[in-house]
């Protein structure tokens, strides 16, 4: 009878904070210092109380998604996870995107942001750095290495890195209606609204997730009791509230480049009329990062660069469990993607 009674006011107690309250949690970052400060490139360096081993580590989320991903919370941080096994870990902080950036290329990142934080990391530490970069983050690391010959890159690890577009059902629809319209009403739609609205992003990202959205009802009542399983519940929904938007050339180079001419699986991608990267020309280690129930970048998307990264030193493909952002910061993530990249940067 007195369980019964504990368990029924936490279940009541958990309700409310879930539904009315103030939550489970509230979220505590991993303490960091702002070593380098600008528009859409603030880095930090997380804060460590003895000496780094290794090369560091920066970073880098992809466009429309915070810089939060690498930090979600206690349990779920690869950030923290770096310190624990001795790396000086860096973090891109992209900020927020408004209609102002409506003009700013996926260039601006990889000739620009990206090559002068990692030049600023390698001559703080003397040392090269090692790359970890989500989603279109390792598109951008990628390209920043191709374009680049002369950075201080040791690796780039590429989780669910969006190779070939063509091997991703959900984006069938998009690249079939690109071939009826030459994708004139995305280009449209982008220079009318300077992008796409951190609104429409929160959304897409939840529809492309339905079925997290449709069982999440089911998974809280389920776990009532379980605090932590809560905790990770009401992590990913802020995650998805704080999503900002897509600046209109980036995304309109993403739509066109990526994915309907889908120039990555052929080992190249255009950024300017003047400017191509060849990602033959990488020739640092490679890691990359898949799993098959990631509907948004599945691991035969991922897979297709271990064919076209033919100029680096070594190209290794892991594959794991886990969606989207899962693999990256689900309850699994430290067993299988934390541990291949572990084990990469110790190889």
């Amino acid at each position: 009878m007195t369980r019964t009674a504990s368990e029924l006011s936490r279940a009541l107690r958990n309700t409310w904070s879930m539904s009315l309250g103030s939550g489970m949690e509230s979220y505590t970052p991993t303490p960091s210092t702002v070593i380098d400060d600008g528009p859409h490139r603030t880095l930090r360096r997380f804060d460590r109380d003895t000496p780094s081993t290794g090369n560091p580590v920066l970073l880098v989320p992809p466009l429309a998604a915070p810089a939060r991903c690498f930090d979600l919370r206690p349990g779920q941080s690869l950030a923290q996870f770096l310190l624990d096994t001795g790396r000086q870990p860096y973090l891109l902080d992209y900020g927020e995107i408004t209609y102002a950036d409506r003009d700013l290329g996926l260039d601006e990142w990889t000739e620009d942001i990206l090559p002068t934080a990692i030049s600023r990391i390698a001559a703080e530490h003397d040392r090269p750095v090692e790359i970890i970069g989500w989603s279109l983050g390792g598109v951008l690391a990628l390209v920043s290495a191709a374009n680049h010959a002369d950075l201080p890159i040791s690796s780039v690890i590429g989780l669910a890195t969006p190779f070939d577009q063509s091997r991703t059902p959900a984006l069938l629809p998009v690249r079939l209606a690109a071939q009826l319209t030459g994708g004139r009403e995305v280009a449209t739609a982008a220079k009318l609204m300077g992008g796409i609205p951190k609104e429409m992003v929160r959304i897409g990202f939840r529809v492309q997730g339905f079925q997290r959205e449709l069982l999440k009802p089911y998974y809280v009542a389920r776990n009532i009791l379980d605090t932590e399983a809560l905790a990770q519940i009401q992590a990913v929904d802020e995650f998805l509230a704080t999503m900002p938007g897509y600046p209109g050339r980036s995304f309109w180079q993403i739509h066109r480049n990526l994915i309907v001419r889908n120039e990555l699986a052929h080992g190249r991608f255009r950024l300017r009329s003047d400017l191509t990267a060849e990602l033959a020309k990488v020739t640092c280690r490679v890691l990359l990062v898949g799993s098959r129930t990631d509907v948004v970048v599945p691991a035969a998307a991922v897979r297709t660069g271990t064919r076209v990264l033919t100029g680096a030193s070594e190209v290794r493909f892991a594959e794991v469990t886990g969606g989207h952002l899962g693999m990256l910061a689900g309850s699994g993530a430290p067993d299988t993607t934390w541990r291949a990249i572990d084990e990469f940067l110790h190889a």
